[in-house]
């Protein structure tokens, strides 16, 4: 397992992680479907919505295997496919510099993000403050449709 650690400007409550190649405009993929799962899909790019519009702790982790469910331990997780046709995973926040994005080498091929959302429900009456934090697992795997594999509850939103 390859991991890293981030932290990333979340401008307008999102982020991306994308091929490098990929254009990441998510503009039109933010429907309340959307914005209700969290995650928003374009070609090359899954955008991963906040509940702030700050910078926010993120964890990338690159497997070999499909990881345990620890959905038990998260607020909300759900499930992306990322064609990574390039071997470059780029993850930035969608008002990022480009160019000085972080880069991850790895394979070409289609890849599984499973996204894990935690303490959605700790932020300041004035929402520029919290203990939210995200993780992002990947590993090879078929193309699939987006699936919420658990919703974050009312209260968390």
């Amino acid at each position: 397992m390859r991991s890293f650690e981030l932290s990333l400007f979340a401008d307008y409550f999102q982020f991306y992680i994308q091929d490098e190649p990929a254009s990441g405009d998510l503009s039109a993929a933010w429907t309340e479907e959307t914005t209700d799962r969290l995650l928003a899909i374009a070609p090359g790019t899954v955008g991963i919505r906040t509940v702030r519009n700050m910078d926010v702790p993120v964890v990338v982790q690159l497997l070999g295997r499909e990881p345990d469910d620890d959905s038990a331990d998260w607020d909300h997780v759900v499930e992306a496919s990322l064609d990574v046709a390039s071997g470059r995973i780029v993850i930035a926040g969608c008002t990022d510099y480009f160019p000085d994005a972080m880069r991850i080498e790895t394979a070409p091929g289609t890849y599984r993000v499973r996204a894990s959302y935690g303490a959605l429900d700790t932020l300041s009456e004035n929402g520029l403050e919290g203990d939210d934090h995200y993780r992002l697992q990947l590993w090879p795997a078929a193309a699939i449709p987006v699936r919420v594999l658990k919703q974050r509850s009312v209260s968390a939103s």
